[in-house]
């Protein structure tokens, strides 16, 4: 990558429709997929908010194929591959790769905890040489919060080292600024670096960075696709203070029921609200409060497919 030429991207960890039982709902993952595209944010689907751990390989091959299938054009595709099995992310990026993917978004083998650098590197070798093609860029996924297995600046400097056509970013979302600029300042003239949040989209964009990877892309995907298009703007800091009062909304309550309770509300199709188990929907108070208080925003979802 040339430095920059990537940079003002928006990617959303689309979250997983599932019909009554529990099984996804291809037709709605490819509506609400096909309105992210219409208003210019890329799809990272089977992110963290797209209950990936909650979806088999098998079922995650055939949302693909649906959705490569119906039209969705898969060079706005990156599947999150990443699991604690070799097996398993390489039977699933290999097949995101065959179906066009320009990258995948792999995490670290999650379960285990406390591993070393040395172990890390092992595994995501032991991936990019078992799919072992050219046209693989993998983009490494920082989610300490989450995962408690970080991915240094050490170990993304050794496996450029060892695989520089083939590492093509990283996803931070550590939430800390300190250590993306960290990643930035570091690598950003060969890596795409994508905050974890909206919240650091301007401060990534006049860093160098590439943009965001966003959990409320899902649902506010025109405004924050405009910043990252317009961020030099002087209208650029006040655009940016109203993506993170409107992300707030959304902290509020665990994310996932959230931005799909907020699909529900804006769609009129209460479908939307279902997860998969061990995650539930909101109580009916929590989902009255965030309405309120999106209202209270001005907050909508224009267009969407109801």
């Amino acid at each position: 990558m040339s430095q920059n030429s990537r940079q003002g991207q928006v990617w959303s960890p689309v979250i997983t429709p599932f019909s009554a039982d529990l099984s996804p709902d291809a037709k709605r993952l490819f509506n609400h997929c096909r309105w992210l595209l219409d208003h210019d944010v890329g799809l990272a689907i089977f992110g963290t908010n797209s209950e990936a751990s909650s979806l088999t390989v098998a079922e995650k091959r055939q949302l693909i194929d649906h959705l490569a299938g119906n039209g969705i054009p898969t060079d706005r595709l990156m599947p999150g591959v990443g699991s604690c099995s070799i097996g398993d992310t390489v039977e699933l990026t290999q097949h995101a790769v065959e179906a066009g993917s320009p990258g995948v978004l792999m995490l670290p083998p999650f379960y285990y905890k406390g591993v070393s650098e040395e172990g890390l590197f092992r595994y995501f070798s032991e991936v990019i040489e078992r799919v072992a093609s050219t046209r693989l860029k993998v983009y490494l996924y920082h989610i300490p919060p989450i995962s408690q297995v970080p991915i240094t600046l050490a170990l993304v400097e050794r496996l450029i080292s060892r695989y520089p056509n083939t590492i093509a970013g990283l996803k931070d979302s550590s939430g800390e600024w300190a250590n993306t600029a960290a990643l930035i300042n570091a690598f950003g003239k060969d890596l795409d670096i994508y905050a974890g949040s909206e919240h650091f989209l301007l401060e990534t964009l006049r860093t160098g960075g590439a943009g965001c990877i966003s959990a409320t892309a899902n649902v506010n995907p025109g405004p924050i696709a405009a910043l990252a298009r317009h961020w030099q703007d002087d209208s650029a800091a006040q655009q940016q203070a109203a993506l993170s009062t409107i992300r707030k909304a959304f902290e509020r309550f665990p994310v996932i029921p959230a931005l799909k309770a907020a699909t529900a509300h804006y769609s009129g199709d209460d479908e939307w609200c279902r997860l998969r188990p061990p995650l539930v929907e909101l109580t009916a108070g929590q989902r009255s409060e965030l309405e309120s208080s999106l209202k209270s925003l001005g907050f909508t979802m224009p267009d969407y497919p109801g």
